[in-house]
């Protein structure tokens, strides 16, 4: 690390005495430059350096998530990705660790005439960690006007830390998810090195800033963590008509 970045790791709380006597170029430094990447040309569009995991043409990226050796069984029409239900639940062939991930859902209009959990259910499982629904998951749910246990609502972590506030949209329109993901670490004997850390926005609103998961996300029990790596995302199929569209990925490289 740059000598200059290292220094202002460290945190005063009063000016330092030698603050009268410097330069202003004393504490400008040139390096390591960081890399130049294209924005896109509108809000929500990939950047240069980002993967396109679903870009409205197939399902090639993405493989069943209860058998990895079988494609992913969704449906794919007019640029569209929709759960297939009972098809079983999909994630990306690619494992990854820290990550900024975007991706956009709509939810099928006749989930208005469900209630609670029972509305547009699906989820964004930020590291899948096994088949079914194991893993860490921010919910997707019909949670316009529609009430449910708080933690288990639209924005969610799913029964740990329920969003800041509703950002759902109306049924039928679309949606956007923006996910700052860290990826939990692990000692060499399995035991936690530092807990997963999620910042994510809802149709450009915050509604999780930085909440350190207590482990993988669970329907019934206490949460816990268990060894892994670099892990797949996973989308969740709960048997409603959930849609997906434009779904990138920037891994990041962030200092240990």
């Amino acid at each position: 690390m740059d000598a200059a970045i290292a220094q202002e790791q460290h945190f005063l709380t009063s000016p330092p005495p030698e603050n009268k006597h410097m330069k202003p170029e004393e504490t400008e430094y040139y390096s390591p430059v960081p890399p130049v990447v294209t924005p896109g040309n509108a809000c929500g569009e990939a950047p240069s350096d980002a993967i396109m995991l679903f870009d409205g043409k197939d399902l090639h990226n993405w493989v069943s998530a209860n058998d990895t050796t079988k494609p992913a069984a969704w449906t794919v029409h007019d640029g569209v990705m929709t759960v297939k239900p009972g098809t079983g639940n999909i994630q990306t062939r690619q494992r990854f660790m820290d990550y900024q991930l975007h991706l956009e859902w709509r939810e099928p209009v006749e989930s208005a005439d469900h209630v609670g959990q029972d509305r547009g259910n699906s989820g964004l499982f930020l590291a899948s960690v096994g088949p079914g629904d194991d893993g860490y998951e921010l919910q997707i749910l019909d949670s316009y006007h529609n009430k449910t246990y708080v933690n288990g609502q639209c924005g969610s972590i799913y029964k740990q830390y329920p969003p800041l506030v509703n950002a759902c949209r109306p049924p039928g329109e679309w949606q956007s998810y923006d996910v700052i993901w860290i990826a939990p670490r692990f000692n060499p004997d399995g035991s936690l090195k530092s807990p997963a850390r999620v910042t994510a926005f809802q149709n450009g609103v915050l509604i999780q800033n930085d909440v350190v998961l207590k482990g993988r996300t669970l329907y019934i029990g206490h949460p816990y963590y268990s060894p892994h790596g670099p892990s797949p995302i996973k989308l969740q199929d709960h048997h409603h008509l959930v849609s997906f569209r434009n779904i990138w990925v920037r891994p990041l490289h962030l200092a240990e």
